[in-house]
């Protein structure tokens, strides 16, 4: 690799395969940082037949030697943390040199949790309110106390008067909001205060600046490899809202969430799946509701590496994926899943939509819109080779080469890696 400074993002709904990707770009940098987003994420590496899932830790941690950073634009749950920290290593504490939280970053509380689940129970029940999908990891709830500035941060629950003076507020008005609008019990402020500090103690270790951690590595000429969650169409500003996550997803996310100028980075990575798929409640018009569907998540695996919900799945989207371009200036795509299409008896991608009796081929930024959108199909020869064995592009069916270069003259940008198989070996790199 000939950058130093990588952002990676997701160019779908999420779940395109990022943490194998960053897996497979960790060998060569030295910092991965992840920027946005909570345990409602989850990246799935496999290396050496063994299957790993981060909601919260970088997918670099599987190397030795590299420094991952959880930066401030994460909102991290303390007790998924410990749980991922403990299962990587069995001595938590031999990890803490190579491992740094932004103390900017805020903490996910049980009651964030709590309100996450109420709110989604109450639009299910409402008959003017769509449900959004929510995983119920109360990301949403925290971040909107991040930005009414009433958060907790990282940085605090190791502090036993400012975590005390910060919780007892928000428990007196998570309390008002549980007991007259839900009818719930109150919570018990003792009780969450003693379990925070708990966590304190665990996490302090691993507190730290990571605006510092990262300018270092810059400067002394380290690679550095943004991480991001979730996917462009799921972006609070820029998705399907609101069928959309909390936090921004797109490449301009890395520079608030991971602190770093954007003229500091050299190159714009977009992960797309060689079809599309979607969790979820909001709009999704490729979805294939029938056999193809069927066949696609069996052979995907497309369960949520999160909720282990199943997949809704469908033909790639061609309209949503010239969007990611657009959005985040991607300057690479990285393709993965593409042998989980070998053995289709048809093959079809979206090139446009019919709505409203107009085809286009802009993504439009209403999700009313969206859901009224008649998908325009292109026709391809499908293949009927494994292909998890090829190791370069030649090696290909030539049906498989002609999907991609397809994807690649419709989008306008290059595909440098193709995934064809779930583990850290199955990758093809093309002038990468």
């Amino acid at each position: 690799m000939k950058n130093v400074v990588q952002a990676l993002v997701g160019a779908q709904w999420g779940d395109e395969g990022k943490g194998r990707v960053v897996d497979v770009l960790a060998k060569e940098v030295g910092v991965v940082v992840r920027y946005q987003g909570g345990a409602n994420a989850g990246h799935t590496v496999i290396v050496e037949g063994k299957k790993h899932v981060f909601h919260l830790l970088p997918s670099g941690m599987l190397y030795p030697g590299r420094v991952c950073v959880i930066g401030n634009g994460v909102v991290l749950d303390p007790e998924q943390f410990i749980s991922e920290v403990k299962g990587l290593d069995p001595s938590p504490e031999s990890i803490g040199t190579r491992l740094v939280v932004s103390g900017s970053a805020h903490i996910v509380m049980p009651y964030h949790k709590k309100l996450d689940a109420l709110s989604e129970n109450a639009r299910k029940d409402s008959s003017s309110a769509a449900a959004i999908g929510t995983t119920g990891r109360g990301i949403g709830p925290c971040y909107v106390d991040k930005y009414n500035r009433i958060g907790i941060r990282a940085e605090d629950i190791s502090d036993p008067d400012l975590l005390a003076a910060k919780l007892r507020m928000n428990v007196e008005e998570k309390n008002t909001i549980l007991v007259k609008l839900y009818g719930e019990k109150p919570l018990d402020f003792d009780e969450l205060f003693e379990k925070a500090l708990e966590w304190g103690r665990f996490m302090k270790p691993y507190i730290g600046d990571s605006t510092m951690e990262i300018d270092s590595a810059i400067r002394s000429g380290k690679r550095v490899l943004f991480e991001g969650a979730q996917g462009t169409l799921l972006d609070v500003d820029h998705g399907t809202y609101p069928f959309v996550t909390s936090s921004s997803c797109v490449a301009g996310g890395c520079g608030t969430g991971g602190t770093l100028g954007p003229g500091r980075f050299d190159r714009v990575i977009g992960v797309a799946k060689a079809y599309c798929t979607r969790v979820g409640e909001g709009p999704f018009p490729t979805e294939d509701k029938g056999e193809t569907g069927r066949r696609l998540r069996d052979a995907g695996g497309e369960f949520g590496a999160t909720t282990g919900r199943p997949r809704r799945c469908g033909w790639l989207d061609i309209v949503g994926l010239k969007y990611a371009v657009r959005v985040n200036g991607l300057d690479m795509t990285a393709l993965t899943k593409l042998d989980v299409l070998s053995g289709l008896d048809e093959l079809k991608v979206c090139t446009a939509y019919e709505i409203g009796g107009r085809r286009t081929d802009n993504f439009p930024n209403s999700a009313a819109i969206l859901d009224r959108a008649e998908p325009v199909y292109e026709t391809f020869k499908p293949w009927s080779e494994d292909i998890s064995a090829c190791r370069n592009f030649g090696e290909l069916p030539r049906n498989a080469r002609d999907y991609v270069r397809f994807i690649e003259e419709s989008t306008g940008v290059r595909i440098g890696l193709i995934g064809v198989g779930p583990g850290r070996e199955d990758t093809i790199f093309v002038d990468f």
